[in-house]
């Protein structure tokens, strides 16, 4: 979602720089921001699954070693 985002706003940001109309490169700007910060928000969360998922693979190796 925030790559799509990025994109669009570059591409305002470009078009805007083109036109010489400095409201649609700022919009751009703002936009493309706006799904960077998406971006890294969707790729911390995907690094918080897989570490939860590394944790309960080694709660059960223990769980498997006590037993």
């Amino acid at each position: 979602m925030g790559l799509l985002e990025e994109a669009k706003g570059k591409v305002k940001e470009a078009a805007g720089d083109v036109t010489d109309n400095q409201a649609l490169k700022t919009e751009g700007e703002a936009q493309a921001s706006k799904g960077a910060e998406e971006r890294k928000e969707t790729q911390a969360r995907a690094e918080a699954q897989m570490h939860e998922k590394k944790a309960e693979m080694h709660e059960q190796e223990q769980k498997a070693a006590e037993a």
